[in-house]
């Protein structure tokens, strides 16, 4: 496959720019807004990683930096930010208005969250039910998107470490709350940060398996996903 490069470019927001990277491969349906964590940006080596995987399924993504190069200072110092939740939500409604406003790009975005950024990512799907067609947390904290988790329609699937003991607790408290189509995949060995060999791979698969499910092909409900159980929880091998 030939590699598909990433366009850097730059996302308009009062009198300012939000950094981004657009990689979108040749035929794709859909578009993964990624959505990072604290301390994290669109040169993340592991959401470079993760990205480089939907591409081989088809799938266009957009890195992009939640704060400005201001604020990224200001957090890693006061921690201004990062568990700010409708901040981080609302960088990522407007990055999707951006996107949407672009030639040439497909009508279809799931979004893709780690840690904190799996929260805003939850709240922003909410807020935007026609445009969002997927939701994937890569070791989230889905808890912190509060009420807007039972308004979330987009099919959402949650990934956490099998070793990261507190987060997945966390994530089954969440899950009972979603009433979307619905997921949680324990991938074992892996801790918060899918650190060791293999995990973050197998992460990135699953995450590739539930957008390109829900994101290509014809168009889907969600009535049309729903599982007849009220959750399903799936540990990886």
């Amino acid at each position: 496959m030939t590699p598909v490069v990433a366009r850097e470019l730059a996302i308009p927001l009062d009198g300012t720019r939000l950094g981004a990277a657009l990689a979108v491969p040749e035929g794709a349906e859909a578009v993964v807004l990624f959505a990072h964590g604290s301390g994290s940006g669109r040169h993340s080596p592991r959401n470079t990683r993760v990205a480089r995987h939907f591409h081989a399924r088809g799938l266009g993504t957009l890195l992009f930096d939640l704060l400005t190069t201001a604020e990224a200072r200001e957090d890693a110092e006061l921690r201004s930010y990062r568990f700010d939740i409708a901040f981080l939500a609302e960088r990522l409604i407007i990055a999707t208005g951006w996107l949407r406003r672009q030639a040439g790009i497909p009508s279809r975005f799931g979004y893709f969250g780690a840690s904190t950024g799996a929260s805003a990512a939850l709240v922003a799907a909410a807020e935007l039910p026609a445009h969002v067609s997927a939701v994937v947390s890569r070791g989230g904290r889905p808890d912190l998107a509060g009420r807007a988790l039972s308004r979330v329609e987009a099919p959402t699937l949650l990934i956490v470490g099998g070793l990261d003991y507190d987060v997945l607790e966390l994530n089954e408290r969440a899950l009972r709350e979603l009433r979307c189509v619905k997921e949680l995949a324990v991938v074992p060995g892996a801790t918060h940060l899918f650190e060791e060999p293999g995990t973050l791979d197998e992460a990135a698969r699953l995450a590739a398996d539930w957008f390109a499910r829900h994101c290509t092909g014809p168009e889907r409900h969600a009535s049309d996903d729903r599982p007849s159980a009220e959750q399903r929880i799936r540990p990886t091998h």
